[in-house]
């Protein structure tokens, strides 16, 4: 485990995401006391922290993200005490804990936006986004939501629309307002004081907003079609990205700078220029602490956007990354990136590649439930749907709820272990094979290999913490070398399905590191040939860094 004020720096977080993840009480959906009785799973993995996505008082329109009351924990889930108990279980763990921090906007339900849409005198009157109509009668100005329609919806009430960036039932807060900021603030020290080590912020490009609220400029799809996601034909020039979130951010750290200790982790969006958000929002003493983007888990596997990742993670700019490969939000990677096409089985080779992939990266993890597990993407029917995303866009798309099946405890047991009850979603049946007692008793299993994985990570402060080269190689091997206080890793990495050779002359003084795959390469002097989606980490033999920076692409 990384120790100090600086654990966040490099360190593995596990996402739990509550309703999926063990339930304690029967009735169907995961709680804050099922993921206490399996903190023993999650310390035995070698994470450092455990990221808990919403289980705030909430509608649950959007499951979670909708929050009416930041300080209550929805009953759903348990209580207050339940969750201080876990908190105190984690940390006796050797665990951090992070919460999300939803500050962008509420439920359209919660006591602020009842107060703000009822009177333009409220105290709350102008902490959510109100504007007048247009002329005739529309929005005012043509700003869209993610989840689809106009961004505006009109409250009579007020005679006025109010923004929301998702759903209509998300009135967006105005953070531009001091006392909206402050009320914010205030939510985060209140957990603060409660003991956690810090938030994940959900959705941050979405805090701040032109005041002017000026029309984004179209977008035309390049290939002349309408897409089912109409949020795609307009540069979001205007509606989000704003200069203005660099003042929200400065105030939560500032906050966070006074519990010596806690760290912030910021969710990027995938628009253009996402990475170097990731860095510009991390950068100095007086923003985020670390950042992620979803940017990757928009994209494809092929050797040309891997060789972009690594060239990303290894940029020596200001600020300190992320990395998520599977989140509740994305199609699991092992489906998502499967070389063989998201309706194939994974190939369990491909997923120890992912892992060595992640372990490999500058900057800190995060580790999405299931993941360690190499658990599919669900396929669920229309009528299993929960999602409103889904719901809307079904089946162009299928929404989220297809990577947030609960996990599997028990091979044999009914629902896999996940409850005694009918969960919420469905356990997959292929997902039964996967589950967590199964993969325990077998050496060879995904589990095990993340076990000794993130081992690896921990052993090595060069893969932690250190800087990373690329190295230019050719289809289909990719390659870095991550340097720390003198210690110099190779990392080699087969995309490909058949044996690859891979010859560089420091291979013959150099120290190959365990196999924590299964498909490690095998060397014979200074050559080693890497098996189907196979991995190599040597420790280098010291160079003189002019010689070796040179045998070295940026």
């Amino acid at each position: 485990m990384v120790a100090g004020a600086e654990w966040w720096r490099g360190a593995v977080l596990y996402q739990v995401y509550p309703r999926s993840f063990a339930d304690s009480n029967g009735d169907g959906i995961g709680d804050l006391r099922g993921i206490e009785a399996r903190l023993d799973h999650i310390a035995g993995l070698g994470v450092d922290a455990i990221w808990i996505c919403p289980f705030y008082a909430s509608p649950g329109r959007d499951f979670g993200y909708d929050v009416s009351d930041h300080l209550a924990v929805d009953p759903q889930f348990g209580t207050l005490e339940d969750f201080d108990r876990l908190l105190r279980a984690a940390h006796a763990a050797g665990l951090k804990v992070l919460v999300d921090l939803v500050g962008g906007h509420t439920s359209d339900q919660h006591p602020w936006f009842q107060r703000s849409r009822a009177s333009r005198q409220a105290p709350e009157a102008e902490w959510y986004v109100w504007a007048d109509p247009s002329p005739d009668g529309t929005p005012p100005n043509n700003w869209l939501s993610v989840f689809g329609g106009a961004a505006w919806t009109w409250e009579p009430r007020r005679r006025q629309y109010y923004l929301h960036h998702f759903l209509s039932s998300q009135p967006s807060l105005n953070l531009h307002n001091p006392a909206a900021l402050e009320a914010v603030l205030a939510v985060g020290e209140f957990w603060l004081k409660r003991g956690v080590d810090g938030f994940r912020l959900d959705a941050i490009d979405f805090l701040a907003h032109d005041p002017a609220l000026r029309s984004n400029p179209p977008r035309p799809a390049a290939d002349g079609q309408v897409p089912a996601k109409l949020f795609a034909l307009q540069e979001h020039r205007h509606d989000m990205i704003q200069p203005g979130l660099f003042g929200i951010l400065r105030r939560i750290r500032a906050l966070t700078d006074r519990y010596p200790g806690t760290a912030t982790l910021g969710e990027v969006s995938s628009q253009d220029g996402a990475f170097d958000r990731v860095r510009r929002y991390s950068a100095g003493q007086d923003l985020l602490h670390m950042a992620y983007t979803l940017r990757p888990l928009r994209g494809g596997f092929d050797h040309a956007t891997v060789r972009d990742l690594l060239a990303e993670a290894g940029r020596e700019a200001e600020g300190w990354p992320c990395w998520s490969f599977s989140n509740h939000d994305a199609e699991r990677a092992v489906t998502r990136w499967n070389p063989a096409g998201r309706d194939a089985p994974p190939d369990p080779r491909f997923a120890r590649l992912l892992a060595a992939l992640m372990v490999s990266l500058r900057g800190s993890l995060c580790l999405y439930q299931g993941e360690e597990l190499g658990l599919p993407e669900a396929v669920l029917s229309f009528e299993q749907i929960r999602d409103p995303f889904g719901l809307t866009y079904w089946p162009e798309f299928r929404g989220r709820d297809g990577s947030r099946t609960p996990m599997p405890w028990q091979a044999g047991a009914p629902h896999a272990g996940f409850s005694s009850a009918e969960p919420w979603l469905p356990v997959p049946e292929a997902h039964h094979p996967l589950a967590v007692d199964r993969q325990e008793l077998d050496d060879d299993s995904l589990l095990q290999v993340w076990r000794r994985a993130l081992g690896m990570r921990r052993a090595y402060p060069a893969l932690a913490r250190g800087g990373l080269r690329p190295l230019d190689l050719g289809a289909p091997l990719v390659g870095m070398v991550r340097e720390y206080g003198g210690q110099h890793i190779l990392v080699v990495l087969n995309l490909s399905n058949t044996p690859q050779s891979f010859q560089d002359a420091r291979l013959g003084t150099a120290r190959l590191l365990p196999d924590f795959t299964g498909q490690g390469a095998c060397r014979e002097g200074d050559a080693a040939t890497l098996p189907p989606y196979g991995v190599l980490f040597a420790a280098l033999e010291a160079v003189e860094q002019p010689r070796f920076a040179a045998a070295l692409t940026a």
